[in-house]
């Protein structure tokens, strides 16, 4: 039955889900690419009491979907929260915007600060 709904879902819309789950290494990886996008879906609070990514936009996931992000369309767009769920949300949604290349942090910064990645405090 699985294999029915893939293949149903393929033919259908024409293609898989466009997000990829990545390990905090591939993430690391992803960034040193020029045509790159970080963004933060956590609370401003968070952002800035738990740290963040250096270079990390941050766009709340709460408020993912009344923003206009027409630029994203052919960037790759690596995406983070604090533990992955709400990541997994606002990858759905780029997704349905027609961004093709993103990518969630498995773990969210969670499991990037377990292997002791820079993170970054305060308002840059």
């Amino acid at each position: 039955m699985k294999k029915f709904l893939v293949v149903f879902l393929v033919l259908f819309t024409g293609k898989v889900l466009a997000y990829t789950d990545v390990s905090a290494e591939e993430f690391k990886r992803l960034m040193k690419d020029k045509n790159v996008v970080i963004l933060d879906v956590r609370t401003p609070q968070e952002y800035d009491k738990d740290g963040h990514i250096k270079g990390a936009n941050l766009i709340p996931v709460q408020v993912f979907r009344y923003i206009y992000l027409p630029g994203l369309r052919d960037k790759k767009v690596l995406v983070y929260c604090r533990s992955g769920n709400r990541s997994v949300t606002a990858s759905r949604i780029l997704e349905q915007m027609g961004v093709k290349n993103v990518y969630n942090l498995k773990g969210g910064i969670l499991e990037w600060k377990s292997k002791n990645f820079p993170v970054e405090y305060g308002w840059k």
